[in-house]
């Protein structure tokens, strides 16, 4: 039987900000090694917007598609299923090695590597 997708149910908006935290983990000088071992804190949560975006790293990521950065609620059901442990809502966050091998699917979907 093939693994459940989304086994934690997590909403869309929770899905989005989860794949956003991700790539933030893995953008050099954005991230470095937490107290737990393979878990990383998260900081520069998100760049100045350029009207309907933004970049995170060599990404381009739409504002509707990143509410879930500043929004408590989306953090705290992170948080509840293990997956983040928000340290300084909205500025640090620390990926959890669950919510670092979370997948969302919604990679290619949110990160657009397009010329600007």
């Amino acid at each position: 039987m093939a693994p459940k997708k989304n086994p934690l149910n997590l909403n869309p908006l929770q899905l989005k900000t989860l794949t956003l935290l991700q790539h933030l983990a893995r953008i050099p000088g954005n991230a470095r090694p937490a107290d737990e071992p393979g878990a990383f804190l998260v900081q520069n949560i998100a760049g100045p917007p350029h009207g309907d975006h933004f970049h995170l790293g060599d990404a381009i990521v739409f504002t509707r598609d990143a509410t879930g950065l500043m929004n408590r609620a989306a953090w705290t059901a992170l948080e509840r299923k293990g997956l983040i442990r928000a340290e300084q809502f909205p500025a640090l966050a620390v990926l959890t090695t669950a919510g670092l091998g979370y997948d969302t699917g919604l990679a290619a979907t949110i990160l657009h590597r397009e010329a600007h």
